[in-house]
Order: C-alpha cells, then sequence, then structure tokens
C-alpha cells in the first residue's frame, strides 16, 4: 500500500468514525432502521406524565416544528419507559409529575437541526435560547451533533411539574438553552448536591438560586436512582444506563404506535 493510499483510506476512516463527546458515539458501528417493535408510546407505560412535545411546536431553538415529528407524543424502548415509571412513581411521592420535552428522536430531526445550524442568517430565536453566542459555533462548540443518543430510544429531556402550585419546578433555565448555564455543576456540585454560587462559567454573568439548583438535583437525584445517567452539559437530559441498542440509530416519524 502506498503513503498516498494510506493517507486516504486513514482519512476515510477519520471521516467516517469521528468520535462526538457526551451524546454522540460514532466509534460504532451505526445500524439504521425503521424498526419499532422494541419501542413503546410512553403514556401508555407512564400515563401520569404531562407532554409538551416542542419540536412538534415552534417553540425550540430552530423556530419551526421538527422534521420526523408527526403528532405530539413522546416514544421510547420499553427499557427505558419502564425506569421512567419508576422515576415517575418517586416524584409523585415527593409532589412533583414528569414533564417530557422530547424523547425518542428521528435521524430525520437530527438532520433538520444540522442543515439549520448550518444556515447561519437564520437567527429567528436567538434571543431565547442562544443570546450569548454567535450560530457559526454551534458545530465547534458541541451543541449540535450530526447524530444523537435521543435517536437510539433511551433519552428523555424532561422537567418536573409541581403539583401543589401547578406551573413547572423553576430550575434556572429554559430547555435547549445554549449556555453553560445549562450544565448540571452550574452554581453547584452535582455530585454532592452542594450550592457554591459559582457563576464564573457564564459570559453574561447570570446565575441561578440555590432553589434553583436544588430544584435540578431532584430530578436528577431521581433520575440516578431508577438506572439513568446524566449528561454534563444539560440539566435536562438523561440516557438510560443499561439502552438496549446503544449502536442503532432509528430512522421512525413520531407518532403514535399502533
Amino acid at each position: 500500500m502506498n503513503k498516498i493510499f494510506r493517507f486516504s483510506f486513514f482519512a476515510l476512516l477519520c471521516a467516517l468514525f469521528t468520535s462526538c463527546k457526551n451524546e454522540c458515539n460514532d466509534t460504532t458501528i451505526v445500524s439504521p432502521t425503521d424498526d419499532t417493535s422494541q419501542f413503546v408510546t410512553l403514556t401508555d407505560v407512564v400515563p401520569d406524565v404531562i407532554m409538551e412535545i416542542r419540536y412538534f411546536g415552534t417553540y425550540n431553538f430552530v423556530g419551526t416544528r421538527i422534521d420526523g415529528y408527526e403528532e405530539p407524543t413522546a416514544l421510547l424502548t420499553r427499557q427505558a419507559a419502564d425506569s421512567l415509571r419508576a422515576v415517575s412513581d418517586d416524584v409523585m411521592a415527593q409532589g412533583f409529575r414528569l414533564k417530557i420535552y422530547d424523547a425518542y428522536r428521528p435521524q430525520k430531526g437530527v438532520d433538520h437541526f444540522v442543515r439549520w445550524a448550518a444556515d447561519i442568517p437564520d437567527t429567528l430565536m436567538k434571543t431565547y435560547f442562544y443570546p450569548d453566542l454567535d450560530k457559526s459555533v454551534l458545530f465547534e462548540q458541541e451543541y449540535i451533533y450530526e447524530r444523537s443518543g435521543h435517536t437510539r430510544g433511551s433519552t428523555v429531556d424532561l422537567t418536573l411539574f409541581d403539583m401543589t402550585t401547578e406551573k413547572e419546578l423553576d430550575m434556572g433555565g429554559t430547555f435547549d438553552w445554549f449556555g453553560p448555564e445549562s450544565h448540571p455543576d452550574f452554581c453547584g456540585n452535582p455530585e454532592t448536591g452542594e450550592y457554591t454560587g459559582d457563576n464564573s462559567k457564564s459570559p453574561a454573568g447570570r446565575s441561578i438560586t440555590a432553589e434553583q439548583f436544588a430544584n435540578r438535583m431532584i430530578l436528577r437525584q431521581a433520575m440516578l436512582r431508577h438506572g439513568f445517567k446524566a449528561l454534563d452539559s444539560e440539566w435536562w437530559h438523561f440516557t438510560l444506563k443499561d439502552e438496549p441498542f446503544p449502536d442503532t440509530y432509528f430512522t421512525f416519524p413520531v407518532k403514535q404506535l399502533k
């Protein structure tokens, strides 16, 4: 094998198998499929959840309905849904309900995000979701990926709803905020649950209160107790530790399963 061919072959491998930290890992063989047989409609398993599927509507960082979201429902693998039922029972005993923003996400939806991120002039929702960032850095700073853990079917984005106040629990920031303010360790230590008030990572000097940090920890601890793992850049994002399809990226649309 001559040097030029070796270099070209190596470059091709790098392009195909580049790894993305956190929620994306392309070092494994990706198997796309539209098989829904191992998925459930979340409300069939966890009837107490509240749905606010952001990508079915227009209040999201793109500002339009996302490709592949045909109905405002949530789908998960059976295993993830069963574990989330345990989380729901846990938080309901504390006076809360789970509110779901996103669950399974088809590859078509991820592709929509990628196209949007490459369209630099489209900043319709910048004020609401990424006011401190120039859109051109979204790939570089890993806010947008070409693949997502959501597409494997065992990842969920969610928050808590307070049954006493009948409002979302105040987490000190919105779902899908692009910035360090969304990190679980913002203003505190998620491993110990200690609030520190350290907001030095915020480019605009934003902060969250001790109560807001504690609210994030209620959600985090309940999810961890029942088999989920957290993401270090989003307080709302959790993946089943023993996800059944770690190498499979599904392609079927989000709609009620028959």
